[in-house]
């Protein structure tokens, strides 16, 4: 699906990179409603060559309510002046799934939004795509070309603070699960905008909240869960996984899912098929930056077979964070930290996700 295509110069194959392949991994956030010459992250596009941004409606750290999102010629503008800076089509990325979870909420002239779980409690697909491509067209519209949803997990814990009872769930139901999702993704191509399922391998048995700590499922997850995942991947409708950072002991003792090599190279690529862009939740969040430095999360999530690194710099701000990231993982492969090939392998990816061949 080519829906970032367009001046496609900087792809080209003579001219990539090593820098450009590095920055084509990282999904930046950024405060800001308008392109400024002098803004980060004008600055950070062009000496980084980065793979994405990803747009917040709020800024978390602050408490302000208004960060890259005020109204939708605002956000049109904004987003034509990022790709206009960018060599490279960029990935621009928003959590918009409906309900709660609903960066573009009508207080600021978007349409009105369902949550997963009224769709799924009213079990009609036809019902579920019409209000997708509503979704998708209005996307479209402002320029953003990958839609980080639908969620996947299931219902398996009602009380879950941060799926269950955000309603985020289309059901427990693997098969409900599966058809409306389907029917998301579909609505959604239509409008030529991707999708990402999330939150493999399932974050909807967890009793705590990943963005603040330590979430762990080994007691309550269950196979079920990689049902919906098995189904979209193999009916072609799995664009990108975004990888949780739960942690089950039983499917691998030392790391969360999105550090895990077994996890998402053992399970999601060779067991279950997926060659797809692997997309990580964010690293600063709480399950992550409480517990494990911030040089060997990359180096985990890269070598695990994470494509696209996602630093929302939301939750915690810190100013020349892409920079660093950037730095720290080209020292790495020059070291042998991580593997040139790995890097590679995720190039391709992305490049076959934006349709740049």
């Amino acid at each position: 699906m080519a829906s970032t295509a367009g001046s496609a110069s900087g792809m080209q194959n003579d001219r990539v990179t090593i820098d450009m392949k590095i920055g084509q991994m990282l999904i930046a956030g950024f405060r800001g409603l308008e392109v400024k010459p002098a803004m980060p992250i004008i600055e950070e596009i062009k000496a980084f060559h980065l793979g994405g941004v990803i747009l917040y409606d709020r800024d978390v750290m602050t408490g302000s309510p208004v960060r890259n999102v005020k109204s939708p010629q605002q956000v049109s503008d904004l987003v034509a002046g990022l790709q206009v800076a960018s060599e490279i089509p960029l990935l621009v990325t928003i959590d918009q799934e409906g309900g709660l979870v609903d960066r573009l909420r009508p207080d600021r002239g978007f349409p009105s939004s369902l949550s997963a779980s009224y769709l799924g409690g009213k079990n009609d697909l036809d019902l579920t795509r019409r209000r997708a491509g509503a979704m998708a067209s209005n996307l479209r519209q402002i320029g953003v070309n990958l839609n980080l949803a639908p969620v996947v997990d299931l219902n398996v814990n009602p009380n879950n603070p941060i799926i269950g009872r955000r309603k985020r769930s289309f059901s427990d139901d693997p098969t409900i699960v599966t058809a409306h999702a389907k029917a998301f993704v579909e609505a959604h191509h239509e409008h030529d905008v991707l999708c990402c399922l999330k939150h493999f391998p399932g974050h909807g048995s967890s009793a705590t909240d990943s963005h603040l700590g330590f979430t762990e499922v080994t007691d309550s997850w269950t196979p079920n869960e990689l049902i919906p995942y098995t189904n979209l991947i193999n009916s072609n409708h799995a664009d990108t996984v975004m990888i949780s950072h739960v942690f089950h002991e039983k499917l691998e003792p030392e790391y969360p899912a999105t550090l895990s090599r077994r996890i998402i190279t053992g399970m999601l690529r060779e067991k279950m098929g997926y060659d797809g862009v692997v997309i990580s939740d964010d690293l600063q969040m709480g399950a992550i930056s409480k517990h494990y430095g911030f040089e060997s999360a990359l180096r985990n999530a890269i070598n695990a077979g994470t494509d696209l690194i996602t630093l929302g710099n939301n939750q915690v701000f810190e100013e020349g964070l892409i920079g660093r990231a950037f730095m720290l993982i080209k020292d790495m492969i020059e070291d042998g930290r991580i593997p040139t090939e790995r890097v590679e392998e995720a190039y391709g990816r992305v490049r076959r996700l934006k349709g740049l061949g």
